[in-house]
């Protein structure tokens, strides 16, 4: 075997042309939730801050942050500086040895979260904090069932898509055993026949309490529920509901966990969404934006007293990748950033002063739009036929050509320069944590210009 060049390599890697890529990722890459024959993906050639370029030149403001998870933005250089360094010192170790990057990562994830959450266990991704995190509370409480709602993605694992409520969930049913399903707030499109928010809470949790005493309190080990429900509709629950649940667990013994896979780290404008309502919960799990995907890791944020359930007792879970050095020297970097940089309060500044209420001016111009919502840079657009019955721009689950409207939607912004963040009848404007005002600015003029596409499906 000859030896390889690796300078040729990088150099080989660095002349490839879109079409080159393109050929290659259609000849070998299986890509996923995606029919394979039917997809084209777009090679992307670099990126840096809130933008990315193809290899045609074209520069696309990144409205969605890939997966709403590069929150630092691209090339962020204390990041990248900090896994070169740790490449070069130590670049893995198996986590039953300890290791300076993932005790300082978890020091540092314990000091901005909620008091007495004061251990992390390091996974590879939000699924597997999902995982583990009912793994950790059935073993706390001894009970099986799990309560999650039916507007909600946990994760695409066996325990956690069954915990999903969307359709991705039913080509893996049957799922996991002991899940039940039940409607959260959403007052735009309320379950419960509410006019205000204030009734939309009051019958949420009605209804909680309602499914708790039908599946018996005593056999439910835990109620998992995105803070701030993510690519379901960016769903911000009433004021007083999240305090209301955790009420309702502490009177039954339930185990609140709180997915902050995709509202944490500054996406909400905090360091967690929870700290929006000053809710503890029992169990955060978290990924996604705590090193902003540069290197794949999530974790689960555990609270003293099922943190103590297991001194004594072994938890029977583990993963070889758990609290990669790589991973978690990034999380330092990019937890040191936020600091140093005022990440958090620029977030929540662009959405009270900039996306909120540029996003209200939009929505009184353009017949399609039903509703705005959200809060930091995390905020759901949401796109009707009808304004007066609220009829969806396309169906539940559109495919096809039931899809069109928003495909044209897409296509209108992709055109412009703009890549959107799209889910059935909504466009999610979440652009990372660090993109500037101006920027912001530029991507709602954008999408000012492509709702009259939208506009142009509406009776």
């Amino acid at each position: 075997m000859t030896d390889i060049d690796h300078t040729v390599v990088a150099a080989r890697l660095e002349a490839m042309t879109g079409d080159e890529v393109r050929a290659l990722d259609r000849a070998h890459v299986f890509h996923s939730w995606s029919a394979q024959g039917l997809i084209d993906p777009l090679p992307i050639a670099r990126a840096e801050g809130s933008y990315f370029w193809d290899y045609d030149g074209k520069r696309y403001l990144d409205f969605s942050s890939q997966l709403v998870n590069v929150n630092i933005g691209y090339g962020h250089p204390k990041v990248v500086a900090a896994i070169q360094e740790q490449a070069a010192r130590l670049a893995t170790i198996q986590p039953a040895f300890a290791n300076d990057a993932r005790s300082e990562a978890a020091r540092l994830i314990t000091e901005v979260a909620p008091e007495g959450l004061s251990a992390v266990f390091f996974t590879n991704g939000g699924a597997e904090a999902n995982e583990n995190a009912i793994r950790m509370a059935r073993l706390h409480t001894g009970r099986h069932k799990v309560l999650a709602t039916y507007r909600s993605y946990h994760g695409a694992t066996a325990g956690s898509i069954t915990l999903t409520g969307d359709p991705r969930r039913w080509p893996s049913e049957p799922g996991i055993a002991g899940v039940v399903h039940f409607w959260g707030p959403y007052t735009y499109r309320s379950a419960f026949h509410s006019e205000t928010e204030e009734q939309e809470r009051d019958r949420a949790l009605q209804h909680l309490r309602d499914t708790i005493m039908v599946e018996g309190a005593h056999t439910i080990a835990a109620i998992i529920l995105e803070t701030v429900v993510g690519t379901n509709g960016i769903l911000v629950p009433p004021d007083g509901y999240l305090q209301g649940v955790r009420d309702l667990c502490d009177e039954h013994g339930i185990m609140l966990i709180a997915d902050e896979v995709m509202a944490g780290f500054g996406r909400c404008g905090e360091w967690f969404a929870v700290d929006h309502w000053g809710v503890r919960p029992d169990l955060i799990t978290f990924a996604k934006g705590v090193n902003s995907g540069y290197v794949p890791l999530g974790g689960v944020v555990i609270s003293d007293e099922i943190r103590a359930t297991f001194d004594q007792r072994a938890f029977p879970g583990g993963l070889t990748y758990s609290g990669h050095p790589l991973a978690c020297a990034s999380a330092v970097a990019s937890i040191n950033a936020f600091h140093e940089e005022g990440i958090i309060g620029n977030a929540r500044m662009l959405g009270t002063d900039v996306i909120g209420p540029r996003l209200r001016e939009i929505a009184a111009k353009h017949p399609s739009v039903g509703d705005v919502r959200g809060l930091g840079v995390f905020w759901a657009v949401e796109l009707v036929r009808d304004r007066e019955t609220r009829e969806p721009l396309v169906p539940y689950n559109a495919a096809g050509e039931a899809a069109r409207p928003m495909a044209a939607f897409a296509a209108a912004c992709k055109q412009r320069g703009l890549w959107p963040f799209t889910h059935f009848n909504r466009t999610h404007v979440v652009p990372p944590c660090t993109t500037t005002p101006a920027e912001v600015e530029d991507g709602l003029a954008v999408l000012d210009e492509a709702l009259s596409v939208a506009d142009e499906f509406t009776v």
